[in-house]
């Protein structure tokens, strides 16, 4: 029994995302709890919104750019099934959080930005950070970065009206590919899984993510 007048001690605001917002929607991949529960969120965001890092909806990091949901970030780490021996390929690094967890998930991040000053603010925090499996580079996305194909896992953080073939083509035989598809108005998060060098794709949930953009737009 707690003693009289004994105060409870808060639950800290990352606890709190993980029980109301992630473990409670289904996301159960102990690792990705885990690992969400460690990444400090607050340092991925600008100071005027460290205050609202844990709740569940994006927020503006510049650039037109966003850091999105935990509940989307965590649904398609957990759909992605990372294993700790995985090197994973991230598309649209932003501030770097995904990145970060990506890095405790698995052996190796490489993750492109095609905006340099998110590349270098990112690429910052990481080291900051101690996340030196993880590398940055300011480039284009939809080339995916075919000198260090092919990968277990490639993450898109941008939407795009169809999959871009180099990312497919970088796949490790049996790896997986998270990815928004369509319109601004109407995008579903895709899945695509390499088996006997023929993709197969599941259609999963709506979701809304800024779009992928190449050199050449």
């Amino acid at each position: 029994m707690k003693p009289e007048g004994e105060s409870r001690m808060p639950v800290p605001a990352s606890h709190h995302m993980v029980e109301s917002q992630l473990r409670a929607r289904g996301i159960s991949d102990s690792r990705v709890l885990d690992a969400m529960l460690r990444v400090p969120r607050p340092e991925f965001v600008p100071e005027n919104f460290r205050a609202e890092a844990y709740e569940d909806h994006p927020l503006p990091i510049g650039d037109g750019q966003t850091i999105s949901q935990p509940y989307v970030v965590a649904l398609m780490l957990e759909l992605l099934e990372l294993q700790a021996t995985d090197v994973v390929l991230e598309i649209g690094t932003g501030s770097g959080y995904v990145t970060a967890l990506l890095a405790e998930l698995a052996v190796q991040v490489y993750s492109i930005e095609r905006h340099a000053a998110l590349a270098r603010g990112a690429l910052r925090r990481l080291s900051a950070l101690g996340y030196a499996n993880a590398q940055v580079l300011t480039a284009d996305g939809t080339l995916g970065l075919p000198d260090h194909a092919p990968f277990d896992a490639i993450l898109v953080s941008a939407a795009t009206p169809e999959i871009p073939p180099p990312l497919i083509h970088q796949l490790r035989e049996g790896g997986r590919l998270i990815i928004p598809v369509g319109p601004a108005d109407s995008q579903q998060l895709q899945l695509i899984r390499l088996r006997n060098g023929k993709p197969l794709v599941s259609i999963l949930d709506p979701v809304r993510f800024v779009p992928l953009i190449s050199e050449t737009e």
